[in-house]
């Protein structure tokens, strides 16, 4: 269901991790070229995987325990991306292999994390509304 907050968390890390992962470069290369995302293979596997984890957390909206433990795989996968990130700027720093400087891009498994984790709290405070209420009945 749109209307709830936990759909706009995951929505945005579904813009994230989709849409701008294909834009903005990691980094730029010594020549003056941006080296994307969609250059390199592994990193187009995991931001997809990413992408459809938070797609389908979406579809899934009733069940709020499956959409929980979703919520917390595609964390672990984005940060295999974000150590990933670290380890390739930690290899090639500075101007000896040709990396020039970080880009943007480096930063939107932080960004995602960040969505997710928000998103989990909402689904957390969601399911146990839903126990609370039970216990009434």
């Amino acid at each position: 269901m749109i209307q709830r907050i936990q759909t706009v968390y995951l929505f945005l890390s579904f813009v994230v991790t989709g849409i701008l992962s294909l834009f903005l470069p990691l980094w730029t290369l010594t020549n003056g070229k941006e080296y994307l995302a969609s250059e390199n293979q592994i990193y187009t596997i995991l931001f997809g995987l990413s992408t459809a984890l938070s797609v389908y957390s979406i579809i899934i909206f009733k069940k709020r325990q499956t959409q929980f433990v979703l919520g917390r795989l595609n964390i672990i996968l984005n940060l295999i991306l974000l150590g990933l990130f670290v380890y390739r700027s930690l290899n090639l720093s500075g101007e000896t292999i040709a990396v020039s400087e970080k880009g943007i891009g480096m930063f939107l498994p932080i960004a995602s994390i960040v969505l997710l984790v928000l998103a989990n709290k909402a689904i957390k405070k969601d399911e146990d509304l839903v126990k609370s209420v039970d216990r009434l009945r």
